[in-house]
């Protein structure tokens, strides 16, 4: 008996625990808190990274208006990271990579924090840097589908108005336009063509010899008045009515579009011009779409690809051959200025003709009732 109890451990007074007694109710609260904090810490990164990815998104619907409609991010930059590698000349580059490089230039005039972001990154963090491509090219294609969708039942309205086809176009179903339909394929229709020629119309449809309708034509609905002068192509050339109401629906407002008569009612900015070239030029591939039969974005219809189109009309605005052409240009541009955002003769007025305008005169009065007041005082 006495050496069972020898052998019985003892604990010694160092040995103790020396936590203060706590109730369990209170330490399972104090477990609860900490994990909620944890919790709203994690929820709170999340939020931050769902503004940051919003940010990118937003920001991202701006490259299909005005920086490229068809090359992706990472095609641009790697274009101008092959240049910065490279020694061969600029001559010596294809038209393809000169679009690409445009493209990059203007993308970070669109965006000057990014080309500083991207060279600045580590080998590391490239990652993340193909993570803010990510939804930049999500805002950019999604911009694309809101535009070619807002047209999609637009542009049917437009030309049940004007053109009255029996039946009338399905504002929801785009099978029944693109030739098949006489009011789009009018529209459609190469200018050096006769659309009211029912071997035009048949040639057409059945993409016989002669009648192979290609990106390398331009079509009517480009022209003012949907007709062109075949000795003169650049007369009226961009200058139709459905461009001005397309233009007016995507950048504007589908309201806006109604009116297409008179100049616009929005204030003449000088940088407008620059705007208007910008924006204009995705306007005619995204209206080819609309009237179309096409039901999906895709690059090619049939015989017609939309990426020389496309870009054949950037060529247009920013490769003039010459001085003269550099003229119609300017011109153009003013004209699409003042037809979206109107004039402004603020500028012109005098200081004089300013001090005769009500506001300047009432100024005037309470000052000279103020001096009278204190003259007679």
């Amino acid at each position: 008996m006495s050496q069972e109890v020898e052998n019985t451990p003892h604990t010694s007074e160092s040995a103790q625990s020396l936590a203060v007694p706590t109730s369990e109710s209170a330490r399972q609260k104090r477990r609860i808190a900490s994990l909620e904090e944890k919790l709203q810490s994690l929820e709170s990164g999340r939020e931050a990274k769902q503004r940051e990815i919003n940010y990118y998104v937003s920001k991202g619907r701006a490259i299909r208006h005005i920086v490229s409609l068809f090359n992706s991010i990472e095609d641009l930059i790697a274009e101008n990271d092959q240049r910065c590698d490279s020694d061969e000349l600029d001559e010596n580059l294809t038209i393809d990579q000169e679009h690409l490089q445009v493209g990059y230039i203007t993308l970070n005039q669109a965006l000057p924090w990014f080309h500083s972001r991207a060279s600045e990154v580590e080998y590391d963090e490239y990652s993340e840097m193909l993570k803010v491509c990510l939804p930049l090219r999500q805002g950019a294609d999604a911009a694309r589908g809101d535009d070619t969708s807002k047209l999609k039942s637009l542009v049917a309205g437009w030309l049940n108005r004007k053109f009255k086809p029996t039946p009338p176009i399905d504002p929801d179903d785009k099978n029944c336009r693109g030739f098949i339909n006489d009011a789009c394929g009018r529209l459609l229709c190469p200018t050096k063509l006769d659309w009211n020629d029912p071997r035009v119309k048949a040639g057409i449809r059945d993409h016989a010899d002669g009648y192979v309708v290609t990106e390398m034509s331009w079509p009517a609905f480009l022209y003012e008045k949907y007709t062109a002068d075949q000795d003169n192509l650049e007369e009226g050339l961009f200058k139709s009515s459905l461009l001005i109401q397309a233009f007016k629906a995507i950048f504007t407002s589908p309201s806006f579009a109604k009116e297409v008569t008179g100049d616009g009612d929005g204030a003449n900015v000088t940088e407008n011009c620059r705007r208007a070239k910008n924006l204009d030029r995705k306007v005619k591939t995204h209206l080819r779409f609309a009237i179309s039969s096409v039901t999906l974005w895709r690059s090619i219809d049939g015989d017609f690809n939309y990426i020389p189109f496309w870009q054949t009309i950037v060529d247009f605005f920013e490769q003039p051959p010459g001085r003269l052409a550099q003229q119609k240009v300017d011109r153009l541009l003013a004209w699409w200025t003042r037809k979206i955002f109107g004039t402004s003769r603020h500028a012109e007025l005098t200081d004089g003709a300013k001090a005769k305008m009500s506001v300047n005169a009432l100024a005037r009065q309470r000052a000279q009732m103020d001096d009278a007041l204190f003259d007679s005082e």
